[in-house]
């Protein structure tokens, strides 16, 4: 099984975001994939943002039921794979977890990049749909790259 775990600041934009998309990208094979989110600076059982809610109901994904949750060692032993969307992410995670450090990675890593992918937070909805198509691209030339890490890294 793979698996792999999207991580933000706060688990209601980009994370969650990424989550679904990813699901969707996969489509029936996503049964065979545990695919979640968490946020560094998450506050447990937030809803995600109307926007990314909205940018993704287009796409005919349903985040309506979506509650972040913070990243902690129960959460990050579970997974595989982590990719996260800022550097300060990667480093503040493989600072406090360094047990896990191998498997972290920049999204954007996937596709060969050193790039973050912005948080639309408090944004317009273009923010949110700019950051929908960064991730679709990403996961449309990054998939076989996150196939691969998401069986190759054990937690």
């Amino acid at each position: 099984m793979h698996s792999v775990l999207f991580v933000c600041t706060a688990n209601i934009c980009r994370s969650p975001m990424a989550e679904g998309l990813l699901r969707a990208r996969l489509g029936e094979a996503a049964q065979d994939w545990r695919i979640e989110s968490a946020g560094t600076w998450a506050i447990d059982g937030e809803q995600a943002a109307p926007r990314a809610i909205k940018v993704l109901q287009v796409r005919g994904i349903d985040l309506s039921e979506h509650r972040s949750r913070i990243v902690n060692p129960a959460i990050l032993s579970q997974a595989r794979l982590v990719l996260v969307m800022e550097k300060g992410h990667k480093e503040a995670l493989q600072v406090e977890f360094p047990r896990f450090a191998s498997k972290i990675f920049l999204l954007s890593e996937m596709v060969g990049e050193i790039n973050e992918i912005k948080d639309p937070m408090g944004r317009s909805a273009a923010d949110f749909e700019r950051t929908a198509l960064e991730l679709e691209d990403i996961f449309e030339r990054g998939l076989g790259v996150i196939a691969e890490l998401s069986e190759e890294y054990a937690g």
